[in-house]
């Protein structure tokens, strides 16, 4: 028998597919007798097709499922679509299309792309994040961690997509711009829901310690996201209205006056007395409110800014610094951590 000079994937490929789905090769079942192993990549949004970013990242996947089934464990590896949001309906508007038929058209498509592939997929437990069995877990998740004092709601600054309409992480703004609109990202202050991950920031740094086989350099990176410190909490007591004339001089003296406070936290507070002035970020609320009782200050924030935007939704680039009568108090000691994703602390 001569072997063909040429490499045919449609022909030989669809054969030996054909040949493992009429005998369910992936099809996972319960047993008993053999150690399991669950391999799931990061889910794909349905976009309408794969690109080499897809291939990349489920073969790597593909391969480590493969290596396990050899090993004789049982593999669970399965498949579903990130297909719940605003970037769906906008991209259904932009088509001038049903959300739902845009969406489960491109699962259509992008589901044989993927078995063309020749995947070791488990097809039978496919799902969507669209669907009401999917979602409801979700709410359910959600209701207990409320019921639990786990989920809150308070104000915060965000990185928005105009385009889109929705938040980004901060790994998803590129170059400043989203990465899937490559709109210019606007920081804007909405309600926003978080998870308190900080009550168990304690606990997830002692167990860091104790996972086999992590490379150091991931655990760090953990460490990092955490950002576990400890020091103090101060009050800087400043004058109100901000920032200069006759209401800076009443403020300085205490009469007649109201105040603010800009809370500090800081490791080295031995430092203290060595404060000479303030510097606060532009999106500050401080920053705003002395912006609109001085029209020098509101010039410079609106010519430092990149991007018109009118009031009260300022967005300079740069910071204010000044030096308003203050007395610092040591309100606490404190513990700081700095979480990422998903906007939680």
């Amino acid at each position: 028998m001569s072997m063909q000079d040429t490499y045919e994937p449609q022909t030989i490929e669809a054969a030996a597919q054909q040949f493992w789905n009429a005998r369910g090769a992936y099809t996972v079942k319960e047993d008993a007798g053999r150690p399991k192993f669950y391999c799931l990549s990061m889910l794909p949004y349905p976009s309408g097709a794969l690109h080499m970013g897809h291939v990349r990242n489920y073969t790597i996947g593909d391969v480590i499922s493969r290596y396990q089934r050899m090993t004789g464990r049982n593999v669970l590896q399965p498949m579903g679509w990130d297909a719940f949001g605003l970037p769906a309906e906008n991209a259904a508007i932009k088509n001038n299309t049903a959300p739902a038929q845009w969406t489960y058209a491109n699962i259509e498509h992008m589901r044989e792309q993927f078995k063309a592939l020749g995947y070791a997929i488990d097809w039978s437990r496919e799902f969507a994040t669209c669907r009401p069995e999917y979602y409801v877990h979700e709410q359910r998740l959600f209701t207990r961690l409320f019921k639990q004092g786990l989920v809150y709601r308070k104000n915060s600054v965000v990185n928005w997509d105009p385009v889109d309409q929705t938040v980004l992480a901060n790994e998803q703004v590129v170059d400043g711009r989203g990465w899937r609109s490559g709109a210019l990202v606007e920081k804007r202050e909405i309600p926003q829901w978080f998870l308190k991950i900080t009550a168990y920031a304690d606990e997830l740094l002692r167990e860091l310690d104790h996972l086999p086989g992590w490379p150091e350099s991931v655990k760090t990176m953990q460490r990092n996201w955490i950002g576990r410190s400890e020091g103090l909490e101060i009050d800087f007591v400043v004058a109100s209205p901000l920032p200069s004339g006759e209401e800076r001089a009443r403020g300085a003296t205490g009469e007649g006056s109201t105040h603010d406070t800009v809370t500090v936290f800081t490791t080295r507070p031995d430092t203290l007395f060595g404060v000479s002035f303030i510097s606060i970020a532009a999106e500050h609320p401080l920053a705003l409110k002395a912006a609109r009782s001085n029209p020098a200050l509101a010039a410079f924030w609106q010519n430092s800014s990149t991007v018109a935007c009118p009031k009260p939704n300022w967005r300079p680039r740069k910071s204010a610094a000044w030096t308003p009568a203050c007395r610092p108090s040591i309100r606490s000691v404190a513990k700081r951590f700095r979480c990422g994703w998903p906007t939680s602390c």
